[in-house]
């Protein structure tokens, strides 16, 4: 990721929905360093803030209705959120949370892009967003993986303004060129039950390493450690509640 901070229309944050929050600050503390404080207010609904040193860098909530999947969520950074989810709406997303107050923190919306694939915006107030990116236990990219390429790259193009630079093998997602993220249209080699949707990568030391560490934890792979030419090495993994990730070590091309 070429940003290294949150950006107007750059990721900004993401956020883990979990069947098991106390397990589930077990793993990515172990996994990535991370020190949780959760929030003791009634009103913040048990919501936990993950830390390496003094930088917020992710988000763990419990699950807030029964339909909600285990998942982890990407948050795009808006000067505006009432106005971005007219947006989202005007160019054929649907918007199914919000935009609501978040204390003092933000404003807060979550939409469906036309290809199925959930996201979230933020608007910043006291909260801009992750505090560090790129280091290890930080967001480093985030992935649209998606059966309606067409589709979504017109849909956020109009509504973020994304710059992207697409080759035979590879769309990047940037904003004013500095990419931040990808996209892969998913074939039939994924599973038909598998939905479109967004997967942040986390940027480790070693990935070998911490793909061995998350199955001791009881974790899974559901992409092996592998090498992406002229790009980083990197797995997809699965937590013990069933929520995926990726981790990468960046390139030197970044």
């Amino acid at each position: 990721m070429k940003l290294d901070r949150p950006v107007t229309g750059g990721p900004c944050w993401s956020e883990l929905g979990t069947s098991d929050l106390e397990a589930a600050k077990r793993f990515y503390a172990d996994l990535f360093g991370w020190r949780p404080e959760t929030d003791a207010r009634q009103e913040a609904g048990c919501y936990t803030v993950a830390h390496l040193g003094d930088a917020a860098v992710a988000g763990l909530a419990p699950l807030f209705q029964e339909s909600q999947p285990v998942a982890w969520n990407v948050s795009f950074a808006v000067a505006d959120a009432d106005a971005a989810v007219a947006a989202v709406e005007a160019a054929g997303g649907t918007v199914i949370v919000g935009p609501l107050d978040v204390f003092d923190q933000g404003r807060f919306a979550v939409a469906f892009d036309p290809g199925g694939a959930a996201f979230q915006l933020w608007q910043a107030r006291s909260f801009p967003g992750a505090g560090l990116f790129n280091a290890p236990g930080a967001l480093g990219w985030v992935e649209l993986l998606t059966r309606a390429p067409d589709r979504v790259t017109d849909f956020y193009t109009t509504v973020f303004g994304w710059t992207v630079n697409a080759s035979e093998h590879y769309t990047r997602w940037g904003v004013d060129g500095a990419d931040f993220g990808g996209m892969v249209t998913m074939d039939d080699k994924f599973p038909h039950e598998v939905p479109s949707h967004w997967l942040p990568y986390f940027t480790v030391e070693n990935v070998d390493a911490t793909a061995d560490a998350a199955l001791l934890a009881g974790g899974h792979l559901l992409m092996e450690p592998m090498s992406v030419p002229h790009g980083p090495r990197l797995a997809v993994v699965r937590d013990v509640q069933g929520a995926a990730f990726g981790i990468h070590v960046a390139s030197e091309e970044g």
